[in-house]
């Protein structure tokens, strides 16, 4: 199965392609969408919903799995990630994509078995569980991976259909 994890923002969205077969990872593809601090709004959005086409045309995945919203302090900055993450959900809807959500503690569980890691153990499990000669940059990417990761793990039902079809 074919998995394209999702690390929502609107400055940076995360994104990273694994495919899962039995219990081995093998990675597709990573990186970031980035859209300037100056730039409007909208233009911003725009922006990432067309990379997030291209991905879907490009790799083709069978899900996606998302990083669900987690609100802190800033309620004007998550309002923005809302947004971003809208644009992303209606881009995989558009493309028939089957959609996922993960809370971080979820990402974190799955990852590296402890739901309050810290950022550096879900990035170094990440690396390793990836055979991946380095770290993958920036942190968001990293995160991306992580939820891909943790979809592989939480939907193994549904994979076993998948592959003995």
């Amino acid at each position: 199965m074919r998995i394209l994890g999702i690390d929502p923002g609107l400055a940076i969205v995360g994104w990273g392609v694994i495919e899962y077969s039995g219990s081995r990872f093998k990675t597709i593809a990573y990186g970031s969408i980035q859209t300037p601090a100056g730039m409007r709004t909208e233009e911003r959005l725009y922006r990432i919903q067309k990379q997030m086409d291209l991905l879907f045309e490009t790799y083709q995945p069978d899900a996606m799995a998302v990083e669900e919203l987690f609100f802190t302090n800033n309620i004007t900055t998550g309002i923005r990630v809302a947004e971003a993450r809208g644009v992303i959900l209606v881009s995989a809807e558009a493309h028939k994509v089957k959609i996922a959500e993960y809370t971080p503690p979820q990402v974190k569980q799955a990852v590296v078995g402890y739901g309050k890691a810290e950022k550096r153990q879900v990035i170094s499990m990440v690396t390793m569980l990836l055979g991946l000669t380095e770290e993958p940059k920036p942190d968001d990417t990293a995160d991306a991976l992580a939820i891909a990761i943790c979809h592989a793990h939480s939907d193994r039902s549904a994979l076993a259909g998948y592959f003995n079809q």
